[in-house]
């Protein structure tokens, strides 16, 4: 099956963050680039809907993001 990319504007509309947040997951390397076309980010929504259903459920039960980021990426 293939993967269904989103971009992140995408991702700002469909999981109501703002578009820093996203920029900044991204650099932290919470959410991957898959593909990139022109200046366009795209990523995994499977992966991306997983990874900030995570970071959310953790968030509330306090964790920092700091502490996300070694849970989420090793």
């Amino acid at each position: 099956m293939a993967k269904k990319l989103i971009s992140s504007q995408e991702i700002v509309e469909k999981f109501d963050i703002p578009y820093t947040t996203v920029t900044y997951y991204t650099n932290l390397g919470f959410l991957k680039v898959v593909k990139k076309q022109g200046n366009k980010r795209l990523y995994d929504e499977g992966k991306v809907r997983r990874h900030l259903r995570k970071i959310r459920k953790l968030v509330s039960e306090g964790y920092t993001l700091r502490l996300i980021r070694k849970k989420l990426i090793g």
